[in-house]
């Protein structure tokens, strides 16, 4: 009985927990996260990406990482998006409307706006990713022990990849 009423309060305080988590992303948030991340794979090479994505002892499970990573921020550039689009909208309807809306009485004016903020943005972050993972490579290779030491932060310093091109996109984006 202890076992059950344990087990029942643990599954009420997880669902808020749940619930601030968010939804799982949508089917066209990890399509557009497969052609994103075979973007990536194509222009910082098979080995970068590896080393950015992989998680497992040979790194092959890279390219479903790193979909599972972009899908969720496909998901947040959505809803990033849509509060943009939300707010230029009440700023002037009209010309919101004319400005996104196709055909003679701009239809889905909202739709379009999200969706081209929402592909821009993922647009910019690939771009960016793939400019980092290149700078940090060239880093890398030209002394892979200082690298290591510089940017590796966990206790065999077999991060450092990853930290080296997340700072270097975080630095762009600023």
């Amino acid at each position: 009985m202890r076992k059950l009423i344990f087990f029942f309060v643990t599954a009420l305080l997880a669902l808020p927990a749940l619930a601030v988590a968010g939804s799982p992303p949508s089917p066209a948030d990890k399509a557009a996260a497969v052609k994103q991340c075979s973007t990536e794979r194509t222009q910082m090479l098979v080995p970068a990406f590896k080393a950015l994505y992989g998680t497992n002892a040979n790194k092959s499970n890279a390219f479903g990482k790193c979909v599972s990573k972009l899908a969720q921020q496909n998901e947040q550039n959505r809803t990033n998006a849509a509060a943009k689009c939300r707010s230029e909208r009440s700023a002037d309807a009209t010309a919101f409307a004319a400005n996104y809306g196709k055909g003679p009485n701009h239809a889905n004016a909202f739709g379009n706006c999200v969706s081209g903020k929402a592909k821009a943005a993922a647009a910019a972050r690939v771009e960016a990713t793939v400019d980092a993972a290149k700078a940090c490579w060239t880093e890398r290779k030209a002394d892979p022990a200082a690298f290591k030491e510089h940017y590796g932060t966990n206790a065999n310093k077999s991060n450092a990849f990853g930290k080296c091109v997340s700072g270097k996109v975080k630095h762009s984006s600023s």
